[in-house]
């Protein structure tokens, strides 16, 4: 049995971090300018009475890509084809839900709960990536309960790898819609959102977005590379570990979200992002020091039906 080498696995996310400073270092040096005028309207384009938006383009494209590249690690693992409807609909429930109440629940509570039907109003925007973390498990959790050949850590490993992808096009969609800006900077890579004011800040989103386009690219070449034999729990450990990781270091250049955040020593989403960054390093090292490995075809392709003469004789190795 294969299992990842953990220093090879430390030596990929250090060189992560890496490559996030060495690139806006070159951008430093290469772009000798004052600011980047950025005056895109957050619309793309309207049809009559009906507005399509950026934000809401690259929101639903992180489902839709995501259905393609879980409908591949389901032939590929010989997971049934037919369950893709369902954990799509479950994703999307979850994303939503977990997404609009962590934002109402952790930065605006008093408000919410003295207008609760106000937070129904999903359309006018208030969303927090952290609810999306408790959204999403709940809701994969409810999905794998009754499909033993989809634990929840191999089914939520692999939800990971898409949601990564997904958090790139979202903070690209913040970036279209003037969102979530950075502090006032004289930096070369500096953006005046005309949308906002005259002011040059930090691209915040997109420092964001290219942290996790990278994690989507490390979380892919582990699957790749050590395809179904990947310990569970090893692919969500390092999507929060450099997700949240991210989050955390990158929130020192934004704007608070919201007044009482001003009072705190670091705000609501540094907060949030601690313990996740925490469960992160606890999942990676226990999948590296005690790798279980979910059967890569531990069922008749379209069936959740156990085989016959399916079961493995190592079962200290198969997920229960």
């Amino acid at each position: 049995m294969r299992f990842v080498d953990k220093f090879f696995l430390a030596d990929l996310i250090f060189s992560h971090d890496f490559t996030f400073i060495m690139l806006f270092s070159l951008l430093s040096f290469f772009l000798p300018i004052a600011a980047i005028t950025w005056d895109v309207k957050p619309e793309m384009l309207t049809i009559g009475s009906v507005t399509i938006r950026w934000y809401g383009v690259l929101f639903s494209s992180g489902f839709f890509l995501g259905y393609i590249l879980m409908s591949r690690m389901f032939m590929r693992e010989y997971r049934p084809i037919t369950d893709m409807e369902p954990l799509t609909f479950y994703m999307i429930g979850g994303t939503i839900i977990g997404m609009r109440l962590g934002h109402c629940l952790f930065y605006q509570p008093d408000y919410y709960l003295a207008n609760p039907l106000e937070i129904l109003q999903i359309w006018k925007g208030g969303y927090a990536s952290h609810g999306a973390v408790v959204g999403i498990s709940i809701a994969l959790w409810l999905y794998a309960r009754n499909r033993p050949a989809q634990p929840f850590l191999w089914i939520i490993d692999r939800i990971a790898i898409v949601t990564a992808l997904a958090a790139f096009l979202i903070r690209t969609g913040n970036f279209f819609n003037h969102e979530m800006i950075g502090h006032q900077t004289d930096l070369p890579w500096a953006v005046i959102f005309t949308q906002r004011d005259l002011l040059p800040r930090h691209p915040s989103q997109l420092y964001e977005a290219l942290c996790y386009i990278f994690t989507f690219i490390l979380m892919r070449f582990i699957y790749n590379r050590y395809d179904a034999k990947t310990p569970n729990g090893l692919l969500l450990g390092v999507f929060f570990i450099c997700i949240f990781g991210a989050r955390f270091v990158v929130e020192f250049t934004k704007e608070n979200q919201v007044a009482f955040e001003n009072a705190l020593p670091i705000n609501m989403g540094q907060i949030l992002s601690i313990p996740l960054v925490a469960l992160g390093t606890f999942l990676v090292i226990r999948a590296l020091r005690n790798p279980v490995i979910t059967p890569e075809k531990p069922t008749t392709f379209g069936t959740n039906k156990p085989r016959a003469n399916g079961t493995s004789s190592k079962k200290k190795n198969v997920a229960r």
